[in-house]
């Protein structure tokens, strides 16, 4: 399954990532890629506990992106 994850650089300069149809996944890292890495293994383990408890996963988001001229 994929999830839209959204990246941020804090004011100290680490990454925080979000997978925004996972509420509370959330995770960072010193660059993009640990963040990346982080969330992926954050986002595992939400799918896992959501398993055992019987819940519902939730759909993943389904996005594309688009050019603006600016």
């Amino acid at each position: 399954m994929k999830f839209r994850v959204v990246l941020q650089q804090d004011e100290d300069g680490v990454f925080v990532a979000e997978a925004p149809s996972l509420p509370g996944c959330i995770s960072q890292g010193a660059t993009r890629r640990a963040a990346l890495d982080n969330i992926a293994e954050a986002i595992a383990g939400y799918l896992e506990s959501l398993k055992q408890h019987g819940e519902p996963i939730p759909p993943p988001i389904d996005e594309d992106m688009v050019d603006v001229a600016v």
